[in-house]
């Protein structure tokens, strides 16, 4: 038997333990076989996790290791603890502050928890904004070359610049030297590209490898000057890498897959090996006293060679898959991901600013996240740590402090989650949440291939993703229906027109015989995932997904589930995607119900009321109802102030906002274009104005899928087509118009009038007083206070309207009336009211000047003509043992409506109506006997406000999952 180190890391790939392992191992078909030290047999290691090379012999070689027992990296001699490796991306290196606050960091690690140091490995990726430098030389090599020389230039010196201020010359000079030989190099491979006037897939990841190569140096470069054993490696000279059909080049930024790259497992373990029996013996790394130190080495992320030598990379973001794959060879007991984020969040936070960190992930949970665009982690990162269980985490160069996100630990399967339990809906398990995040793949496209059930389904299937493997198209979903044999897939949208042509080659002949309906092509899509392992055997997740989508007027184009049951992913609109996110966020309460507002007329005696109630009840709204206000927008008559970011106005200073050189001038198609625009799913325009223009919009904020509260009654009582028009858009779109405050202020007038409706009662009459004013007024009126003076007391307590004829005419309470019976579902205009005003005509027609304190005063001392006929009424009255009182009628049999100033009696409800009360009786089949009454106080602003707060909260109620 040969030294039992020899061969580590082929074992080591194997998932088996190294102690337990001999040094043998064959190649058999498509197998490693292992035989352990306790001669119990031969372990198959199986191809998913080990891609072999060929050998000529039975046993792996260790080149350069000709010692009787070579070290082995994974167990340094002297060794208490095992390497851990450590990943930093261009954004933890973006300045000379942020490698030495890494290089700091690093050494820390080093130093261990208190019982021996740590060996430790750093990954890092190119200096941020370096790689982007360098495609740009590569780019503009086609066009300009001398461009091309300057953007290499600016590269090269930016590295060089940063690089001195991190350590003195006699450490940087050679460095700098090399970074220049390697420009030189740069510009040679890109000089030839004018030539062949295209750029080999080859060329781009050989030219922007250099930035992962200059930026370790520039690390390793700091960590000199702090005194501690290090060094650093080039990637290209141990990792070795097979790439697949159709993943050349270097991946676009961003994209929807960075997957088909497969380290060559046993090839780069030698190498590994070699590497540490040489460089790492040269540095002293196996002679350490490792209970006091260890060495720091730092690699190149991202880049790696293949078999054949060429230069290649792990593609955009592949730092994350070399720290795994160093994390197995150096059999690490964990992996960190330093991110510029507290972990991995669940939802992009900056699409969904509600977002917030998952405390543990397991790793096919992960590798879920990513692949569906989850760009804090590499779709392939997860592999290589699953076999021997290494913990990743996820944590914040920024925030060091803060514990991150946890990734370890396989889901169940299918078979054993089946064999758990029974079937349960997700929300009977209070506190639990089935799912642990949502995340998006933006640029995608939708191919399909219609009508060839002519053809035979299998035959189609089978022909149409050999296309797609011929033409190494990256295909994220598929999914077909069997009635028609039509097949649509999910591809990047860079690949849709590949597509396309490779699939009208394949089924040409069909298409010329018309047995193939039709072959299309939709770009600007994106996929939304959500993901978890509870979706499992818990119903109703794909429910509250979809609508919640719904309820946020998404359109889905395609719906996948995938068969481990632990993701379920749609397709929709690329401008929608931000919005399907948030709504699915909030659904599965990952977040609160944020509902963003608009506030037309917010410093008025309405709107401030509100204001300061929504203000008031914020925490309990967060803490007992999960709901939070964001205020997109607010205004008065002439001033707009609006967010600048998702977080909003400041709730409690919008009076200030709105008066502040921030603010620009009222414009309702500047308003409506700043909800338009706002991504949050869930949005109201709370319209506390009583303005004819305002209400002219309502139409097209429905349409828009922008839902209304508040008291305006231009629609509710405007013109009937209008009306209707707007009672349409609100049906079609799915959103809601609040406008319960329209008639009693807070009382729930409509809502009691829609339940007996919807129950099926029939409504004979309805009967009663609505308006709190005049209610105030009769309640007051005497011999000792005048008809007038009452009126002069209800103004200063706020329960008039601003011109208070609207009141004393009867007009308000008339269009109060209109709205009744137009939800009763009679076709009224305000004009088919009879109305007994209380003042002449001649002051209804008078126009007053002096602004609001003019009119009050003017109309003030005018209807003083009427104080005498009203006392006398009011006398009148009680003489017959009545009271007088402003009462309407709705007759539904006959249509009719009035509003007259009437004596009721004592059993009439009516008769007892207080100071500022409302009150509507409602005769029905069912409360023939007695009416159903509606009575409250119900003037002045604070109820009026408090109305429109409640219309508000049945909104967001409504927009909440608990209604599914």
């Amino acid at each position: 038997m040969v030294a039992r180190n020899s061969v580590f890391w082929a074992l080591l790939v194997a998932g088996l333990p190294s102690k337990q392992c001999s040094a043998f191992v064959t190649r058999k078909t498509s197998s490693f076989f292992a035989k352990t030290s306790s001669n119990t047999g031969w372990t198959s290691v199986p191809t998913y996790s080990v891609v072999a090379e060929e050998v000529d012999t039975g046993i792996v070689p260790v080149p350069g290791c000709d010692e009787p027992d070579p070290e082995c990296i994974s167990t340094p001699r002297g060794a208490t603890n095992d390497w851990e490796v450590h990943k930093f991306g261009g954004a933890s290196l973006a300045t000379a502050d942020l490698y030495r606050t890494v290089g700091d960091l690093l050494i820390r690690e080093a130093q261990g928890r208190g019982e021996g140091s740590v060996p430790t490995m750093a990954i890092v990726s190119a200096r941020g904004g370096m790689t982007d430098l360098l495609v740009n030389v590569v780019d503009s090599a086609l066009i300009n070359f001398d461009e091309a020389a300057g953007n290499l230039n600016e590269a090269v010196e930016s590295a060089i610049k940063l690089l001195k201020e991190l350590a003195p010359p006699e450490i940087t000079d050679p460095i700098e030297a090399r970074f220049r030989s390697d420009a030189k190099d740069i510009l040679s491979v890109v000089q030839s590209l004018r030539m062949i006037h295209t750029v080999p897939p080859v060329t781009m990841e050989v030219v922007t490898g250099f930035g992962e190569i200059w930026s370790a140096q520039t690390l390793h470069a700091y960590l000199q000057t702090q005194g501690v054993p290090c060094d650093w490696i080039d990637a290209r000279e141990i990792l070795v890498v097979k790439s697949e059909g159709g993943n050349a080049g270097l991946g676009e930024k961003g994209a929807a897959s960075t997957g088909g790259v497969t380290p060559l497992w046993a090839e780069t373990a030698s190498r590994m090996a070699t590497w540490w029996n040489a460089n790492g013996k040269d540095q002293g790394f196996l002679d350490l006293d490792y209970t006091k130190q260890s060495p720091i080495v730092v690699v190149t992320g991202f880049v790696a060679t293949t078999i054949d030598g060429v230069p290649t990379t792990l593609k955009r973001s592949g730092s994350d898959y070399s720290a795994t794959v160093f994390a197995k060879l150096t059999g690490a007991s964990r992996v960190t991901m330093w991110k510029n984020t507290d972990g991995v969040y669940t939802a992009d936070p900056r699409r969904v600013p509600e977002a917030f960190p998952i405390r543990s992930l397991k790793y096919d949970e992960a590798a879920e996240l990513a692949y569906f665009g989850a760009q804090v982690l590499h779709p392939s990162a997860m592999v290589p740590c699953i076999d021997d269980n290494i913990p990743v985490y996820v944590r914040n160069i920024f925030n060091p402090s803060f514990e991150g996100t946890i990734i370890q630990g396989r889901c169940q399967s299918l078979k054993e989650v089946a064999e758990s339990g029974k079937v349960k809906n997700w929300r009977s398990k209070r506190g639990e949440v089935p799912i642990k995040g949502i995340t998006s793949v933006d640029k995608t496209a939708l191919v399909t291939l219609e009508g060839a059930s002519v053809i035979g389904g299998a035959n189609v299937a089978e022909r149409f993703m050999g296309a797609m493997a011929n033409a190494g198209i990256n295909v994220l979903i598929i999914t077909q229906a069997s009635s028609e044999s039509s097949i649509t897939i999910v591809v990047p949208e860079k690949e849709g027109k590949r597509a396309v042509a490779a699939l009208e080659a394949e089924f040409e002949l069909e298409m010329s015989r018309s047995k193939i309906g039709s072959i299309s092509l939709i770009p600007g899509m994106s996929i939304v995932a959500i993901v978890g392992e509870g979706m499992a055997m818990n119903s109703g997740v794909s429910a509250t997904f979809m609508s919640s989508l719904s309820r946020a007027n998404v359109n889905i184009r395609l719906i996948a589930q995938g068969s481990s049951e632990r993701q379920v992913a749609v397709v929709v609109d690329a401008k929608d995607a931000t919005r399907a996110l948030r709504a699915a966020h909030m659904a599965f309460t990952l977040s609160e119900t944020v509902v963003s507002v608009a506030v037309l007329g917010s410093t008025g005696y309405i709107g401030s009321a509100l204001v300061k109630q929504i203000a008031a009840q914020k925490e309990f709204l967060a803490d007992k109802l999960g709901v939070a206000c964001c205020v997109s927008a607010a205004a008065n008559s002439k001033k707009i102030a609006i967010g600048k970011d998702s977080k909003g106005l400041d709730i409690e200073k919008l009076q200030d906002l709105i008066s502040s050189d921030g603010a620009v001038d009222f414009d309702l198609d500047l308003i409506t274009e700043c909800m338009e625009a706002d991504v949050n799913p869930h949005r109201v325009i709370i319209d506390c104005t009583d303005n004819e223009a305002v209400s002219k919009y309502y139409s097209k904020w429905l349409s828009s899928g922008i839902n209304i509260v508040g008291p305006n009654r231009n629609v509710g009582a405007g013109s009937l087509d209008y009306y209707k028009s707007v009672i349409e858009a609100q049906r079609e779109n799915s959103v809601n118009w609040g406008y319960e405050s329209s008639v009693g202020s807070a009382l729930p007038i409509l809502t009691t009038l829609q339940d007996l409706l919807e129950t099926g009662d029939t409504v004979h009459t309805i009967q009663g007083s609505v308006s709190g004013t005049l209610a105030y007024v009769f309640s007051h009126v005497s011999d000792d206070l005048s008809f007038s003076d009452a009126v002069r007391r209800a103004v200063v307590k706020d329960y008039t309207e601003t011109d208070f004829r609207e009141d004393l005419s009867g007009r308000d309470m008339a269009r109060k009336v209109v709205i009744m019976a137009r939800k009763l579902g009679l076709d009224v205009n305000l004009g088919d009211v009879e109305v007994e005003s209380l003042i002449p005509d001649e002051i209804l027609a008078k126009t007053y000047g002096g602004g609001k304190e003019g009119l009050k005063e003017g109309l003030l001392e005018d209807i003083q003509v009427v104080n005498g006929k009203i006392l006398e009424k009011i006398k009148l009255a009680e003489a017959g043992g009545c009271a007088l009182r402003y009462k309407f009628t709705i007759d539904a049999k006959t249509t009719k409506c009035k509003v007259v100033l009437e004596a009721v009696h004592k059993k009439d409800p009516l008769y007892r109506l207080k100071a500022n009360e409302n009150l509507v009786a409602f005769e029905t089949d069912r409360y023939k006997v007695s009416p159903l009454i509606v009575k409250g106080a119900a003037a002045g602003p604070d109820l009026a406000a408090a109305g429109i707060f409640a219309d508000l909260l049945r909104m967001t109620r409504a927009f909440t999952a608990l209604q599914i």
